[in-house]
C-alpha cells in the first residue's frame, strides 16, 4: 500500500508539468527589465541661476544621486542621452544630440563622470533627440523602457515632440514618458504635456520631490481590484471577460477573467501603471470605461456598473429547423449584439432587447426586457411542415397571406425540382408558380394554404 501512495505522488507530480498540468502549475513570469533613459536638456539656457546656483548644476546633482540609488535596483538599467552641449547656439544645430551613456548594469559611476563634463551650450531640439532615443534602447520585446526628459525649454527647431512622442509610444518604443519642467512657464505647459506625464519642477525642492515620485512610479507595484456594480451599486457581478486597452495606441494589454472569491472580493491584479489604460469589460453588450484613472504604486479600486439578466431562448422537443437561432440586437439600433441557440441560456446587461427568430417566416419580438438578476425565457409556437410532392422546373415563391388580402414574400423554390419538405409556422400563404416550359405569364398556378402547428400540409402544383 506504501508503494501504491508513492506511485500515485509521483503520478500527481508529474501531471503538474505535463500540458494538461500548467493549467494547476503555472510558471512564474521573470521580472521584466526597466530601462530608464534620461533625456537632459544641455542647452545654454540651463546655466540660468536657479535658488543657490544653476539649473544645470542642479540637474546635474540630482541626477547622480538618482542613479546612484537606482544601483541598488534590481533588473534596473539606466542610460544618458544629452542635446544642446555639442555646439554653440550660433551654430543652431537641430542635430545636437547624442547617447553618452548605453544602457548597462551598475554604471551609476559612469554616468557621473560624464555628468562632470557637460556644459550647456546650444539650443533645443527635443524634437530630434526622442527620435534618435528609439535607437538607445535594446531590442527587448518584455522590457520597460522608460523615458525622463528633464529640460528648462521648448523645441526650437521646429520639430513636433509631441507626435514624435506619441508615434514612438505607439511602435512601444517606450511606454508613456515623463517630462520634467524646470523654471517653465505655466502657460507653456500644454506644449510639454502633450509628449507624456508632465511635471513643473518650479523650485529645487520640487524637482527633487518630482524624481522621487517618478521613481517610485517606474519602480512600486501598482495593483487594482474591480467591482462589478449591479443596478443598487453592488458589487456582486463576476465572472466576465476584462480588457485593459492602452487608451492611447488602441492595443490590448491584459485580459482577465473576472473573479471573486468566497467572501464576495474581486481579486487583486498586478498592472503596469506607466501605460494610460481604458478598460472594456465584455458584458453583451460591452461597458467601456474610457481613460481609467490608475494611482501608480498603490491599490486601485475601479467601479464599473453593468448589471446582468439572463435570456432563455427555450425550444420544446426536437426541432423541424434543426438549430434555432435567434438574432439579438440593443432596441433602437440595428448592430446584431449575439447570435444565440434555441436551448441555450445567455447573459445580457440588463436592458431592452429586439429578437429576430430565424424561423420561416421570421419572427420579429420587440422591446423584450431582461432584468438585473432575473431569467426572461421565450417560446415560439411550434411549426408544422409544408410538403410539395411535384417534381417540377420551374419558378415559384411563397408568400404569407394577412387577413386584408396581402402578401409578402417568403420562400423561393428551386428553378431545377420544386419538391420540398419545409418546416413553416403556423399562418396563411401562397403558393405562385409558373412551370419552365409554360410559354406564357398566364399559366401561373396560385394556391392559398394554411400550416398548422405539428401537421403536414401537402399542396401539389397544378393538381387540385
Amino acid at each position: 500500500m506504501a508503494n501504491w501512495h508513492k506511485l500515485s505522488f509521483l503520478l500527481f507530480s508529474l501531471l503538474l508539468f505535463t500540458a494538461g498540468g500548467r493549467l494547476y502549475a503555472q510558471e512564474k513570469k521573470p521580472v521584466p527589465t526597466t530601462r530608464i533613459l534620461f533625456l537632459l536638456d544641455a542647452s545654454g539656457s540651463m546655466l540660468a541661476k536657479w535658488e543657490n546656483s544653476d539649473r544645470m548644476q542642479i540637474a546635474k546633482n540630482m541626477l547622480a544621486n538618482l542613479v546612484d540609488s537606482l544601483e541598488q535596483h534590481e533588473h534596473v538599467e539606466v542610460a544618458l542621452r544629452v542635446y544642446g552641449h555639442q555646439f554653440g547656439r550660433e551654430r543652431n544645430d537641430c542635430k545636437d544630440t547624442k547617447l553618452e551613456v548605453p544602457f548597462a548594469g551598475k554604471n551609476a559611476a559612469t554616468i557621473k563622470k560624464k555628468l562632470q563634463q557637460i556644459i550647456p551650450r546650444g539650443n533645443t531640439p527635443i524634437t530630434f533627440s526622442l527620435e534618435q532615443s528609439a535607437n538607445d534602447f535594446p531590442n527587448d520585446p518584455r522590457s520597460r523602457n522608460v523615458l525622463i526628459l528633464i529640460t528648462d525649454g521648448l523645441e526650437s527647431c521646429g520639430g513636433d515632440p509631441c507626435a514624435t512622442s506619441i508615434a514612438l509610444q505607439k511602435k512601444r518604443i517606450f511606454l508613456r514618458p515623463f517630462i520634467i519642467g524646470i523654471g517653465i512657464e505655466e502657460q507653456f505647459a500644454p506644449q510639454l504635456s502633450c509628449i507624456g506625464q508632465y511635471f513643473n519642477a518650479a523650485n529645487v525642492e520640487t524637482f527633487q520631490q518630482v524624481l522621487a515620485q517618478i521613481v517610485t512610479q517606474t519602480l512600486s507595484e501598482t495593483t487594482v481590484s474591480v467591482e462589478l456594480l449591479d443596478e443598487q451599486n453592488r458589487p456582486v457581478e463576476t465572472n466576465v471577460n476584462m480588457t485593459f486597452v492602452n487608451a492611447l495606441t488602441g492595443t490590448t494589454e491584459y485580459n482577465f477573467v473576472h473573479y471573486m472569491d468566497g467572501s464576495r472580493k474581486p481579486d487583486v491584479l498586478a498592472i503596469d501603471a506607466l501605460q494610460p489604460y481604458s478598460l472594456i469589460v465584455n458584458t453583451v453588450p460591452a461597458v467601456v470605461q474610457q481613460n481609467v484613472p490608475i494611482v501608480p504604486g498603490q491599490h486601485n479600486i475601479i467601479k464599473v456598473k453593468a448589471p446582468q439578466g439572463e435570456l432563455n431562448l427555450r425550444q420544446d422537443g426536437p426541432s423541424p429547423y434543426g438549430q434555432l437561432e435567434a438574432i439579438v440586437k440593443k432596441t433602437g439600433t440595428n448592430q446584431t449584439l449575439h447570435v444565440q441557440q434555441f436551448g441555450t441560456r445567455h447573459k445580457y446587461l440588463a436592458g431592452v432587447y429586439d429578437l429576430e427568430l430565424l424561423t420561416l417566416p421570421r419572427i420579429y419580438l420587440k422591446d423584450v426586457e431582461v432584468k438585473q438578476g432575473q431569467l426572461q425565457t421565450i417560446n415560439f409556437p411550434a411549426p408544422g411542415q409544408l410538403n410539395i410532392p411535384s417534381e417540377l422546373q420551374g419558378y415559384g415563391s411563397i408568400y404569407t397571406l394577412a387577413d386584408d388580402g396581402t402578401q409578402q414574400w417568403v420562400y423561393n423554390l428551386s428553378e431545377q425540382n420544386s419538391r420540398v419538405i419545409l418546416a413553416m409556422q403556423p399562418g396563411n400563404y401562397r403558393l405562385v408558380y409558373r412551370m419552365k416550359s409554360a410559354q406564357s405569364s398566364k399559366f401561373t398556378d396560385v394556391q392559398d394554404f394554411t400550416i398548422r402547428s405539428g401537421a403536414t400540409t401537402t399542396v401539389k402544383i397544378f393538381n387540385r
